[in-house]
């Protein structure tokens, strides 16, 4: 836990095709820190819109961030356009090496993958492309939130509230953690038992799966580049 009375600088990455809720469930969460200052960057300070199309205004350009204490990278499918914007990427690291914590949401991981930031690091990302977080030289595990060290891992979307609740606590305890969850009248009762694939039913499952074939296969092409850029060996096509 970080004292109270140190400010904690909180930014969060913004990108065309961002999934909204990687991004704004967790700003419930992080915005409500005591003693602290958050802020949205992007490429450029104009609006962007996220994949169903909700328009986003970043505070100001990732050139214009100061030194972040609590990054933030989100996921959604215009991840896979940053995969090799080395603007994007240096100032991931850039940023994640002086921050306190840093925070993955949903395919956010494979950004910070891209970025070289997770060899050996224990991680997880939506389930659709957990298979692909060898490819980054990271450790895949099966599990809505995973700490390691300073990070901390949020799996597909929602976990981002999940996740950024287990950040706030690890920054300023866990009393602070269960305030903003209270405020925010966090307590799930899913309606149906369908949120990963182990509770969904194998027809809807198939379905899911099949409507993500497409962008899991862009994905593995690119993270299969990003592994020998990073010197990573990967097994061949079909052979995880």
């Amino acid at each position: 836990m970080i004292s109270h009375d140190i400010h904690l600088h909180i930014g969060s990455l913004l990108f065309e095709g961002v999934d909204q809720i990687d991004l704004t469930g967790p700003f419930e969460v992080l915005s409500r820190i005591p003693n602290s200052t958050y802020r949205i960057y992007g490429k450029t300070a104009e609006p962007v819109r996220d994949v169903k199309g909700l328009r986003l205004i970043p505070d100001a350009s990732l050139a214009d961030a100061p030194a972040i204490d609590v990054l933030h990278v989100p996921g959604g499918f215009g991840q896979e356009a940053l995969m090799d914007d080395a603007e994007v990427l240096a100032w991931i690291r850039q940023q994640a090496a002086g921050a306190r914590s840093i925070f993955s949401v949903c395919t956010g991981a494979l950004l910070c993958g891209a970025a070289g930031l997770l060899k050996g690091r224990r991680a997880t990302t939506h389930w659709a492309s957990l298979h692909l977080l060898p490819f980054f030289g990271a450790v895949p595990v099966n599990q809505r939130v995973v700490v390691d060290g300073a990070w901390v891992f949020a799996a597909g979307v929602t976990a981002g509230i999940d996740g950024a609740l287990r950040l706030a606590a690890e920054l300023r305890g866990v009393d602070v953690a269960r305030s903003i969850q209270l405020h925010m009248v966090y307590a799930p009762e899913p309606p149906f038992e369908s949120g990963t694939p182990e509770t969904a039913p194998p027809a809807i499952l198939r379905e899911a799966r099949q409507s993500l074939r497409t962008v899991t296969a862009r994905r593995e092409q690119t993270a299969r580049r990003v592994a020998d850029r990073l010197g990573i060996d990967v097994p061949a096509a079909g052979e995880q």
